[in-house]
């Protein structure tokens, strides 16, 4: 079984992204990596260099400026797509990775157990991981309905499969929802820990590829990022990935929530009491599961 991983960046020196963590929490279970190296404005690209020599594949990319590219989010799916094509032919699967998520190392045997186990069935088109989404600091995980709760990272090396939207999922043929199996695996997503100045500045670079929405116009201002307006939090307390706690012992900003002040709207807590108590679905989702 061959399994290369693949993913996209661009500045992340400048924004902060721990992409080498990204990466080298996969890397062990990939043979090759492909990574689409935009045009920076940092060293990104000798940042991705010094990763592994060995395995390592950078294509160099010019990111689609264009106002139809700046529209929810469409270059990073682009960017995303870029990298996929140039996963070698002879590879069973893709392992996709963000720049700002990582894998904890005790799933690792899950995730490749998986993969062997589903390799040569053709009614599988990838794997559905869990989320853990980090706000604010280490501390604290997202638990409203505003975060994904799943999504795919593994998908089968076939070229009809795209990206979709902004670069959350995918999808194959003329917009056919994957078929997947969901495994006991979680991603660990690093997107909203930023020290609050880099935050706002994140914030500010990715509304340009997000024109007109209104979470971002929200938001954005001349200040650092305010981390307390957020409705619902939930105390982490279980360990990081071992590759990560250099960087959390780097944290050089403070955030604290008090989560008895956790407040939900009417629309959210409409939507968990029918799942809950219903068994009525309405959420968002990407795939089909098997």
């Amino acid at each position: 079984m061959k399994v290369t991983g693949f993913t996209f960046i661009r500045n992340a020196v400048k924004f902060d992204y721990p992409v080498v963590e990204a990466i080298n929490s996969i890397l062990p279970v990939c043979n090759d990596f492909v990574v689409a190296v935009g045009n920076s404005e940092d060293n990104t690209s000798e940042l991705i260099q010094s990763i592994d020599k060995q395995k390592i594949s950078i294509i160099d990319t010019i990111w689609d400026d264009s106002p139809e590219m700046k529209k929810g989010g469409k270059v990073f799916a682009l960017e995303t797509d870029k990298a996929f094509h140039a996963v070698p032919d002879d590879s069973d699967w893709a392992f996709y990775i963000q720049g700002d998520e990582a894998i904890h190392e005790k799933y690792l045997g899950i995730i490749y157990s998986a993969m062997e186990r589903w390799k040569d069935d053709d009614r599988v088109d990838g794997l559905l991981f869990n989320y853990l989404h980090f706000y604010g600091s280490y501390d604290y995980i997202g638990i409203s309905p505003m975060w994904y709760r799943n999504e795919i990272r593994v998908i089968k090396n076939n070229k009809e499969i795209y990206s979709f939207r902004d670069a959350q999922g995918f999808r194959k043929g003329k917009n056919k929802k994957l078929n997947v199996i969901p495994i006991d695996a979680y991603i660990y997503h690093y997107g909203w820990v930023k020290e609050p100045g880099v935050m706002m500045d994140k914030v500010k670079n990715a509304s340009k590829f997000y024109q007109n929405e209104k979470k971002y116009k929200k938001i954005i201002s001349d200040k650092d990022f305010d981390y307390s307006r957020i409705d619902a939090l939930s105390l982490f307390t279980e360990s990081h990935p071992k590759l990560m706690q250099e960087r959390i012992n780097q944290k050089n900003w403070s955030f604290e929530h008090d989560i008895a002040f956790n407040r939900l709207s009417l629309r959210y807590k409409v939507k968990i009491f029918l799942k809950d108590h219903l068994g009525i679905n309405t959420f968002y989702e990407n795939y089909h599961l098997i």
